[in-house]
């Protein structure tokens, strides 16, 4: 075998080191002192061998550098993605054609049906009738463009940039917005539809480009405005004008024309007629499209600066939608547009079948108590007050929240407002409940530090200043009674305004305020003020909120948040329902509390005309501010009903007051609405066994508070209205006439039966007396002569029988030290 080593004197060559001459002989075998491994002797130190010299070598991307991409991969990558988006574009562009007209440019309809699957309603036909661009008035087609689409005539077909900030908005919680421009808006309307997809915007997109190269901007901006919708079931600005101001629309003002174009951006809540709480709202976009026009010098300064509000007319409502239908239909779309399950448009579009949570049975009980407890009575030609009058009801399942009956008034083609939802009336004093649930809820204390429970002692004199506020605030209290010392539970039963106005303060305004919207009264409702007033009611939220809050406490302080819908169908399609998890709002114990001393208001206060629906209850009275509204909020341990009474002119659509209506010179919410609250109930309720509440009450809440040592002062003869001061300068309330036969203002007396106030912390009856002789018992005597009057014995009356009849025989015991009670 041959030797394959070197011959002497040879240097060994590195395999990876090019040919050249050799290398100088070294101290190590291959190596050059001085070199690094791998160069050839006579390199530079820190070149590469190969190298030329004076330019160092890029070293190996070692570690985290090797993650980082080459610029050369960057420029790679974003000239790939912009040749696969270009390739993309030019595909759809060619690929997308412009459809025929959609569905919803045809007409469908949207079926309503009661919870058992029978039809409710049908919202009619869709009304359309186009006109072309030359009979609309340009002001009008400018303030179309300044409340939607400025730059039309200068822009492209879309806006890119438009459409970012859009989705990014939307995003980050800034609202949803659509980022389109007119010819995008117009494509939706006409060639597609309102679902939010991906698709549908991508096919917008191609469309709207392909339409804009194609057709001229007047034709996209005439079909746009034959298009749209308005609300009140019209498309297109011919059928809204005729819906608005009952004109064609060549004879619009600028000022309807801008109205109109304020509508485009949510028809339902804009419309300051159907929906009166929204007018701040619709007013500022009304002028956010006046100042647009000012601002492209579409509309001279000094024009704008004498521009008025246009009050659009009456709601016309389709004959399909008569007596309670059109309400509901009408509740049931807001609901569905404010909880974002559909919007206005795409509601509008049709074709949807909606089943409600409406019970047929129950919601003709409550038409028929209406009618049978107040519409029968009323004689508008004899009685000019009786043309003020409106009623509005809600029912709800409390442990569903479900809304199973609901009274919008006595026609939706005759009175278009709807009674139940509409936040133009103060609750009164169905507010104060809210108030003692807070404190027991908060463990509030008394000015003295006294924990506030159904016994504790306050001073109800009238005019009494509140003590511990930042206003100072002396609140009368109905008939300008004074009280004097007596109980919280006392004071609930009478409905005394001196007493929760000071309890507000002990509790803590915004603390009210919090458990209220714990409750379900929007934060956002009118007059919502955390002010030492707000326990009178001087808030005005809807029958259907305060029905809301009711709930809550009927389900021992869970709230479910109540519903209109059981299901929403299209075609083969069923659409998302808002999730409803219920929430513990309250303590059990906050909410059972105050639900025992709304048990005494029914059995011995100011609402004993709900003993007629032969079912326990619990509940409260309230009478708003000059007599404009009377209120009766109560509940049976499995149905919650709240009915209002309301003044309004039928012609202004102004707040009036009920003094006079149906013959009786004052309206409480004693009267009619709890009468129309038991006969509702009493049906809605039958073939049901009457079921007692079960609950569990704050420490000290079920224990009796100790005799009382004195006698309290003699009030006034009361009348049980229970509502707000009437300001200086308004008019004097009526007195109301005292019933013979001892029935004391509208309380249950019916030949004596007289509850006889509390006494040892419990319900003291005080014996039946045919010619209306009421005895009460350890509280102090009373004895009632023939015309119900109530005198007092050794000196002092025994009570104040104020709105129900209930002597306040037992109130509490001596005055306690405090200022507070002075």
């Amino acid at each position: 075998m041959s030797d394959q080593s070197p011959p002497p004197g040879w240097t060994p060559r590195d395999p990876d080191t090019p040919d050249g001459p050799p290398a100088a002989a070294s101290p190590g075998p291959g190596r050059t002192p001085g070199t690094r491994s791998g160069t050839r002797a006579g390199a530079q130190p820190g070149t590469v061998a190969g190298a030329k010299p004076g330019k160092k070598a890029r070293r190996p991307r070692t570690g985290w550098r090797r993650l980082v991409p080459t610029w050369r991969m960057v420029l790679g990558t974003v000239l790939l993605l912009a040749l696969l988006l270009g390739g993309a574009l030019v595909a759809g562009y060619l690929l997308v054609d412009i459809p025929p007209a959609n569905a919803a440019a045809t007409a469908q309809s949207n079926v309503y049906l009661y919870s058992d699957g029978s039809q409710l309603a049908r919202d009619g036909e869709v009304n359309r009738v186009n006109v072309p661009l030359s009979q609309i008035p340009r002001t009008v087609q400018r303030a179309v463009l300044a409340a939607e689409d400025r730059d039309f005539y200068s822009e492209r077909a879309v806006d890119p940039k438009a459409m970012l900030r859009a989705a990014w908005n939307t995003a980050t919680g800034k609202g949803t917005q659509s980022g389109s421009t007119i010819t995008q808006q117009y494509v939706k309307n006409y060639y597609l539809g309102q679902e939010q997809t991906i698709k549908r915007k991508v096919k917008e997109f191609f469309i709207a480009i392909k339409l804009g190269r194609e057709k001229s901007k007047d034709y996209i901006l005439e079909g746009y405005l034959n298009t749209s919708y308005f609300g009140r079931n019209a498309y297109g600005i011919q059928a809204a004008s005729q819906a608005y101001y009952g004109k064609d629309v060549g004879e619009l003002t600028t000022a309807e024309g801008a109205y109109l174009a304020t509508l485009l951006n949510s028809p339902s809540a804009f419309d300051v007629v159907s929906h009166p709480q929204g007018r701040p709202r619709a007013l500022a976009r009304w002028n956010y499209v006046l100042d647009g026009m000012v601002k492209k010098d579409w509309l001279p300064a000094a024009e704008r600066a004498t521009t008025r509000f246009p009050e659009p007319g009456k709601v016309r409502a389709a004959a399909g939608l008569s007596g309670q239908r059109g309400y509901l239909v009408e509740a049931i779309k807001d609901y569905i547009t404010e909880n974002e399950i559909l919007d206005d448009k795409t509601l509008a579009e049709g074709g949807y079948r909606i089943t409600t949570t409406i019970d047929r049975r129950r919601q003709n009980a409550f038409v028929e108590a209406v009618d049978d407890q107040m519409v029968a009575k009323l004689d508008p030609q004899k009685r000019k007050a009786d043309r003020v009058v409106r009623a509005g009801g809600v029912s709800i399942d409390p442990a569903t929240g479900k809304v199973v009956a609901l009274y919008g008034g006595i026609d939706y083609t005759k009175q278009y407002v709807n009674n139940a939802t509409r936040h133009d009336y103060q609750v009164a004093s169905t507010f104060k409940p809210f108030v003692f649930a807070a404190a027991v809820e908060n463990g509030s204390r008394t000015q003295d530090g006294r924990r506030i429970t159904p016994y504790t002692i306050y001073n109800g004199d009238n005019r009494r200043p509140v003590v511990g506020g930042r206003i100072r605030f002396a609140p009368e209290n109905e008939g300008q009674i004074s009280y004097g010392n007596i109980t919280v539970n006392t004071a609930t039963d009478l409905s005394v305004n001196a007493v929760y106005a000071q309890m507000a303060v002990d509790v803590g305004t915004l603390k009210v305020k919090e458990t209220a919207v714990a409750l379900g009264i929007p934060e956002n409702t009118p007059n919502f003020e955390p002010v030492p007033a707000m326990a009178l009611g001087t808030l005005q939220a809807s029958v259907l909120d305060m029905t809301q809050a009711y709930a809550t406490l009927a389900d021992h302080g869970r709230r479910t948040p109540y519903t209109f819908l059981e299901k929403i169908t299209k075609e083969d399609d069923t659409i998302a329902l808002p999730e409803r998890t219920p929430t513990q709002a309250v303590s059990r114990e906050a909410a059972d509390t105050t639900t025992s001393m709304l048990v005494s208001v029914v059995d011995n206060g100011t609402g004993t005309a709900a003993l007629a629906a032969g079912h326990p209850a619990a509940g409260k009275t309230g009478t708003g501010e000059l007599d404009r509204s009377a209120w009766f909020a109560a509940y049976t341990p499995d149905l919650v009903t709240v009915v209002a009474m309301m003044g309004q002119d039928p012609d202004t659509g102004g707040l009036e007051s009920l003094y006079n209506a149906l013959g009786e010179s004052r309206i409480g919410g004693g009267g009619y609405p709890a009468r129309i609250w038991a006969a509702y109930t009493k049906t809605a309720l039958e073939g049901t066994d009457p079921v007692d509440f079960d609950l569990e009450l704050q420490p000290g809440a079920s224990q009796p508070p100790p005799p009382p040592s004195f006698e309290p002062f003699p009030p006034q003869e009361p009348t049980p209205g229970d509502g707000t001061p009437t300001p200086s300068g308004r008019p004097t309330r009526p007195t109301r006439p005292t019933p013979p036969g001892g029935q004391n203002q509208g309380g249950q007396d019916n030949g004596g039966r007289n509850q006889g106030g509390q006494d040892n912390g419990g319900r003291n009856q005080g014996g039946q007396d045919n010619g209306g002789t009421t005895q009460g018992e350890q509280g102090g005597t009373s004895t009632g002569t023939q015309a119900g009057t109530t005198q007092g014995t050794q000196g002092a009356a025994a009570g104040a029988d104020a709105g129900a009849g209930a002597a306040a025989g037992a109130t509490g015991g001596p005055r306690p030290p405090s200022a507070f009670l002075e």
